[in-house]
């Protein structure tokens, strides 16, 4: 979890519709480890009022995506589609923010696999995943 927050040039905000709905920031200023952060408000909670296990697992595939992205990418923007991922629920996110960060962990050319946490600004494990990551031809773009 980051202690400062980076120079605003290289957060991304409001790039996707999704982004925009739930509210969470990409941060980009590490090119090995994707991350993004949430401020959790009760639109992102359940009945219990912690974090919805479903907005979890969005940051937790967004950062690893962007982790992906980065791989081939400084500004974080190449497109990785998620072509499994699997999310470990630990403890509930109770209000503040959350962190959510990537990390390669093998794959190649095409496929990535990619973990990730998700953490509280207390340092509170809330969540951890695993995925498989693909990236999407240039051509495939057009």
């Amino acid at each position: 979890m980051p202690s400062q927050l980076p120079d605003e040039t290289l957060l991304i905000r409001d790039e996707t519709g999704t982004q925009t709905l739930v509210g969470y920031v990409v941060d980009v200023s590490d090119r090995a480890h994707g991350r993004c952060w949430l401020d959790i408000g009760p639109q992102h909670t359940n009945r219990h009022n912690v974090l919805h296990g479903g907005i979890a697992t969005c940051l937790l595939d967004n950062a690893c995506g962007t982790t992906g992205s980065l791989t081939v990418d400084s500004t974080g923007k190449a497109p990785f589609l998620t072509i499994s991922m699997t999310t470990q629920f630990v403890a509930p996110g109770h209000p503040g923010r959350v962190f959510a960060t990537g990390t390669v962990v093998g794959g190649g050319r095409s496929l990535l696999y990619i973990n990730a946490v998700l953490e509280h600004e207390d340092g509170t494990l809330i969540a951890t995943s695993t995925g498989v990551f693909k990236r999407v031809p240039q051509e495939r773009l057009t």
